[in-house]
């Protein structure tokens, strides 16, 4: 059986945080994947703004089913420009100022090219404001981009071809350690980008029959709210989203392990589905947990926004400081690779799904019926509770 090669897993990860690719900015990006899946033969076509769709052929059309993460990642863009040459940025998706301050950056300029430059708060120089360095609220509003240019006004600035709008990277700073251990910016969704180009690896070199046709969509607006609004086929009955989970204080999510999702803020994730998602982890042997997000949503939210009905369910890999200074190890990101291909080779359980209206015929059932649990003969200590599968399986 092929296993998840780590190494190229790992080469496609750095090669996609070192492409710029903010929401709104994301062609160069949508070239370098569509680079990686020619490499591995997986046919594809792209939407007019850069969205991938690749579809590795199954055995069937339908119940088509799909795997999606996003290529584009937080940024700033331009808001003002200054009198002191400096500008006035605001975020591009939903992250926090401090997290902004001290980044290196990259401004992009519609006709003059990019330009180095630093995020700083207003008050940057201990030796100037004191105490003061330490007092300052945190907000967009008090930072600004110092650009690395000759410029004492705005007129240099325009002059050198800065404008409002201009789109600004801030640069990742990947780190790969010799512990497996992966720090960097933007891990939230290259990291799952790359674990889906290495599942398609191992399934394109195992030269193994899908049971229905699969597609595997990158999408460029998810920080931004729109995602997979309007990438997916009418064929396509599930959809799987690969994005980050959070580790901090009062989540369950690992940097080991898959970590399944029951739910985000916009409600529960589709019970078959994510029922289905745990038992290939079960029968696969891959480290799993599972966690409820009250502050995300994902490309599954967008999808189902857009109208679109369709069986959706979130796997993601635990990163600590999620949309800050990110952190993973490379076991979550194989743990999700190996689910990843599991679910692409896996059976089609619900065959109702082939077609978009039936009748009762086929239909779902859930769960109804009370717990069964051993009788109380009266003795004083109470019957003891049933065993079931540990929800942790050994590394691999």
């Amino acid at each position: 059986m092929p296993v998840t090669d780590d190494a190229y897993l790992k080469a496609c990860l750095a090669r996609l945080l070192n492409t710029p690719s903010p929401s709104g900015y994301t062609d160069a990006v949508t070239r370098v994947c569509c680079e990686e899946l020619n490499a591995l033969g997986a046919p594809f076509e792209i939407t007019r703004r850069g969205a991938i769709r690749a579809r590795l052929q199954g055995g069937r059309r339908k119940p088509a089913r799909a795997i999606v993460s996003h290529l584009d990642t937080l940024g700033a863009q331009i808001k003002f420009i200054k009198d002191n040459g400096r500008m006035e940025v605001v975020p591009i998706g939903h992250w926090s100022s401090r997290f902004a301050e001290g980044a290196r950056c990259t401004v992009f300029t519609a006709e003059h090219g990019a330009f180095r430059g630093s995020i700083l708060p207003l008050k940057a120089s201990g030796h100037t404001f004191s105490k003061e360095v330490d007092s300052q609220p945190v907000s967009w509003a008090q930072v600004e981009l110092r650009p690395d240019v000759v410029a004492a006004n705005r007129a240099d600035l325009e002059a050198i071809g800065f404008n409002i709008g201009d789109i600004v990277a801030v640069d990742p700073q990947p780190e790969f350690l010799d512990n497996g251990f992966i720090v960097s910016r933007h891990l939230d969704d290259k990291a799952g980008v790359a674990a889906m180009l290495a599942a398609i690896k191992a399934i394109m070199e195992g030269d193994e029959t899908l049971a229905v046709d699969t597609y595997f969509l990158f999408t460029i607006t998810e920080e931004i709210g729109h995602g997979a609004s309007s990438i997916l086929s009418p064929d396509i009955a599930s959809m799987v989203t690969i994005d980050n989970g959070t580790t901090a204080p009062g989540q369950n999510s690992r940097e080991f392990g898959v970590t399944i999702s029951m739910a985000d803020q916009t409600g529960p994730f589709d019970f078959h589905l994510t029922q289905k998602l745990l038992r290939l982890c079960r029968e696969q042997g891959i480290e799993h947990q599972r966690d409820v997000f009250r502050y995300y949503r994902s490309d599954s939210a967008s999808a189902i926004e857009a109208g679109a009905d369709v069986r959706t369910a979130l796997v993601t890999f635990g990163i600590d400081a999620s949309h800050g200074y990110e952190r993973v190890h490379i076991h979550a990101l194989h743990s999700v690779a190996r689910l990843i291909r599991a679910y692409a080779l896996s059976r089609v359980e619900i065959t109702r799904d082939s077609h978009d209206l039936s009748d009762l015929s086929g239909f779902t059932t859930l769960p109804m019926e009370p717990a069964q649990e051993a009788e109380w003969d009266g003795r004083d200590d109470p019957p003891p509770r049933p065993s079931g599968p540990t929800e942790t399986a050994g590394r691999t």
